[in-house]
């Protein structure tokens, strides 16, 4: 199955721009989107609806990691994705030019929080991006005891339509 992701253009600025601003103590900010999905037999299409970032005062101290969000980040984003349905995709950015790639906190932290989405909205895939300024790599899973997948596609939709960003080849 082939998993392809669509954003408004003007929603990926927004989104970008907002990951890039500074934080009193975290070195990166943290957002997510929820998306509606729809399964096309032989592809998934996920449309992002909307963004929410995480407020300031929902990020906790932890000089381990880039950021940290507490309890209330996470209620407030499964909140976004209750009513209605949606797909709920956590996002941040490396920055820099090409295909990003997550850390291994990263990929740790998500295995320990993605699951817990299905709790809310069970009939939804959840994932993971992680933005650079002109690309994206992101994970999904559609159930939460099985691994994840790896999006395949994604494309920025804008007037006039863009071709697609960050779509790479699969190793």
């Amino acid at each position: 199955m082939t998993i392809h992701l669509k954003i408004n253009g003007r929603l990926l600025d927004t989104v970008r721009h907002d990951l890039h601003r500074p934080h009193p103590f975290a070195y990166e900010r943290v957002g997510f989107f929820t998306a509606g999905a729809a399964d096309l037999g032989d592809r998934l299409l996920l449309l992002v609806r909307d963004y929410t970032p995480v407020a300031d005062e929902d990020y906790e101290i932890d000089r381990k990691v880039g950021a940290k969000i507490g309890s209330a980040a996470m209620r407030k984003a499964v909140q976004s994705a209750y009513r209605p349905a949606a797909a709920l995709l956590h996002v941040h950015t490396h920055g820099g030019q090409g295909k990003p790639s997550f850390s291994g906190v990263d990929l740790d932290s998500a295995m320990a929080f993605v699951p817990g989405f299905f709790e809310t909205t069970p009939r939804m895939p959840h994932g993971l991006l992680v933005l650079s300024n002109d690309a994206a790599h992101g994970l999904l899973w559609l159930a939460s005891d099985r691994p994840p997948v790896i999006i395949d596609q994604f494309q920025r939709v804008d007037a006039p339509l863009q071709r697609e960003w960050g779509t790479y080849e699969l190793a």
